[in-house]
């Protein structure tokens, strides 16, 4: 689960008001909570980031701090969205859409034909996604510094785009986003839930269950 971190000391509060008293410690870069009655959370910075503070959930909530440059860049086979911040804000976005025919139930040559043209579709839609990445995540020639970027969509889109040799300066951090069509809302929505603190919870008295 996703929380942001204005609400994180709230929602400890909340987790020793359902289990007891909660011990917290660091681990591996984590914030870990374990409470009274056995259950347990791990908290983990957005960006992969590493906490090496007090075990507080103030302080940890204090070191959730965006990059200086970021990207966001979604991908599925009909439409993308790709976004460049600096800090919390954004600097240039794009959003765009292409056709791509949905799946036939039609067998033999005109199956293959379908298939075909959709696998064409899906290609053009992809460079285009890609074209649109460089321009807003591309680094000016020469440059080649990490951009950390945040991505979601189909996992098999975005693996296509960023094969992209002009993208190579990517470096993906953070969970994964399976949005749907990335529209500008959604864009905007991950942006702002790409700052959040990732949070894993196990409930000893709900065996598999997450707060």
């Amino acid at each position: 689960m996703l929380v942001p971190p204005a609400r994180f000391a709230r929602w400890v509060e909340n987790v020793v008001g359902r289990h007891g008293q909660v011990v917290l410690s660091i681990e591996a870069g984590e914030l870990v909570g374990a409470a009274a009655d056995g259950s347990t959370f791990r908290a983990r910075l957005p960006f992969d980031g590493s906490y090496v503070g007090a075990p507080t959930p103030t302080a940890f909530a204090a070191a959730d701090e965006a990059p200086a440059v970021w990207g966001v860049l979604l991908v599925r086979k009909g439409g993308f969205a790709v976004a460049r911040l600096s800090g919390t804000a954004t600097v240039a976005s794009k959003v765009g859409r292409r056709h791509v025919q949905g799946r036939t139930k039609a067998g033999g040559q005109s199956q293959q034909r379908f298939a075909r043209r959709r696998d064409n579709q899906a290609r053009v839609a992809f460079e285009a996604a890609a074209a649109h990445a460089v321009e807003i995540l591309g680094e000016p020639a020469g440059r080649r510094d990490a951009l950390p970027v945040v991505v979601g969509g189909d996992r098999s889109a975005v693996a296509e785009v960023i094969t992209e040799p002009r993208l190579a300066h990517l470096r993906v951090v953070g969970g994964w986003f399976g949005v749907p069509d990335p529209r500008r809302d959604v864009l905007e929505r991950v942006v702002e839930q790409s700052q959040h603190l990732s949070i894993e919870v196990h409930n000893v008295d709900e065996p598999g269950s997450h707060d």
